[in-house]
């Protein structure tokens, strides 16, 4: 989650140019994204096309003896219980090795308890390796103080605008040394290998997250554009690849997320390149500098259109899927919110494996839901039917959210490959119903199976009652 400040926007406006206006759409239609000239699907271990939804889960307030401590089963149950099936769980540096080279058993068995609660609930985890303006040595959270080196430059704390801290000269240094100096490469990467170690057999885990809204040290000359282009290309690409080897030497099979700076959020394609590792995501997040400001959706403005092309860049070229990491509007019950919510989640559709909103909390800012655990306004129209998990090639979906009908045709995988292709439903009266050689099974509550003879063309139909 990203705040934003005045110089922000004014360095963009150099580099960024607006886009055409946003057609909307009726429905949210989905593609297969399975090959070709477009973005692959991420997959399960049973060649199944997956679909992720669901929220960051956090606790940011504590930390050493009362780390994670604000997260709770509750998350998992309710977020399960509306159709969610993906938690991003915030993890810091800091707290996972405080001194350099002791790492807290502790802290990894608090770690391991929330991953037991997301099997229970059966939610898949994506473990992310979390900072926030660096680290504890400038007030936040994230990579440890004791690899914190700022070269004696200034930092001049914000109180009222944490994001403006990213831009001061200490904070910029920080990221330098923790991209170039050779220690500080290998600590980190003990770091991964020590959590992919640890959590590469437990069954909720589908991912790393090797590092959050990545940042650097823009040089003179340079407008943010340029610089992130830059960063990306010459410091996050060759950190990734060493990060994903570190995974590899103990852990050949999870998926490693893989982040560009925040910059991609005002439509800037990224400059990282190739991650030589086959089970990359490509994980950017979702935001709109005016509305972390506080303002409405300008539906004119193109934004999302505008975001959609730059961040399709990349894994088209690449061939990685995309899941992405954290989206979502501080105020949400503006007057244009219902419509953001609406186009965003048809844009989304289009080309992620997913998404995961920031973040589920029970109360205001942020918080997906209140105290009571009610949704705020417009976030329930993040609950949507969709296919979990599908059997095969998926040829089309979409969900009507006016007729309250979800439609998935899909071409059922051969003799070898999995039969079962699974749809989750939010809260309501379902009627589930299946044609082609499927059978759709008796559905428990939220979830639905569908049965497939191979290499059927089935189309699966969800209707609210």
């Amino acid at each position: 989650m990203i705040s934003i400040i005045p110089v922000w926007r004014t360095i963009l406006v150099a580099g960024v140019a607006v886009a055409a206006l946003l057609t909307p759409t009726a429905a949210h239609a989905e593609t297969g994204r399975t090959g070709g000239d477009g973005i692959p699907a991420l997959t399960d271990e049973h060649g199944r096309v997956l679909t992720l939804r669901g929220w960051n889960v956090e606790d940011k307030a504590n930390r050493g003896d009362a780390a994670l401590s604000a997260i709770t089963e509750r998350h998992f149950r309710d977020m399960r219980a509306r159709g969610f099936n993906l938690a991003r769980l915030l993890v810091f540096w800091d707290d996972l090795e405080p001194r350099p080279g002791q790492y807290s058993q502790g802290y990894l068995r608090k770690i391991e308890r929330i991953l037991g609660w997301a099997e229970k609930h059966d939610v898949k985890v994506l473990i992310d390796s979390h900072q926030d303006v660096f680290g504890p040595a400038f007030g936040h959270r994230g990579i440890p103080a004791w690899a914190t080196r700022t070269d004696g430059l200034p930092f001049t704390p914000h109180p009222d605008d944490w994001f403006a801290e990213y831009f001061e000269p200490a904070v910029q240094r920080a990221f330098t040394h923790l991209y170039e100096d050779e220690d500080l490469r290998r600590a980190q990467a003990r770091m991964w290998r020590l959590l992919a170690d640890r959590f590469e057999d437990h069954p909720a885990v589908i991912g790393y997250d090797l590092i959050n809204e990545p940042m650097g040290e823009i040089r003179e000359g340079e407008d943010l554009a340029t610089a992130a282009r830059r960063i990306e290309r010459d410091q996050l690409t060759p950190m990734y690849n060493r990060l994903a080897d570190a995974v590899r030497s103990v852990d050949p099979s999870t998926w490693v997320f893989v982040e560009p700076t925040p910059i991609v959020g005002e439509g800037v394609p990224t400059g990282l390149g190739r991650i030589d590792d086959p089970k990359t995501v490509y994980a950017p997040h979702f935001y709109n500098t005016g509305m972390e400001a506080g303002a409405d959706y300008d539906p004119a403005a193109g934004w999302i259109e505008s975001y959609e092309r730059a961040v399709t860049l990349y894994p088209t070229e690449y061939k990685v899927p995309v899941v992405v990491g954290e989206w979502g509007p501080l105020n949400n019950s503006l007057p244009n919110m219902n419509r953001f919510y609406r186009e965003a989640m048809s844009s989304l559709g289009r080309y992620s494996s997913g998404w995961a909103g920031y973040v589920w909390c029970y109360g205001g800012g942020y918080c997906a839901v209140d105290g009571a655990g009610t949704f705020r306004t417009n976030k329930e129209l993040t609950a949507e039917p969709y296919a979990e998990a599908v059997a095969g090639t998926v040829r089309s979906a979409a969900y009507d959210p006016g007729a309250g009908s979800y439609r998935l045709s899909y071409d059922a995988a051969g003799r070898r490959g999995s039969r079962v292709t699974e749809l989750s439903l939010p809260p309501g009266d379902w009627r589930v119903s299946a044609r082609g050689g499927a059978l759709v099974l008796r559905p428990s509550q939220g979830r639905a199976r569908v049965l497939a003879a191979p290499g059927a063309r089935v189309t699966v139909t969800a209707t609210r009652g």
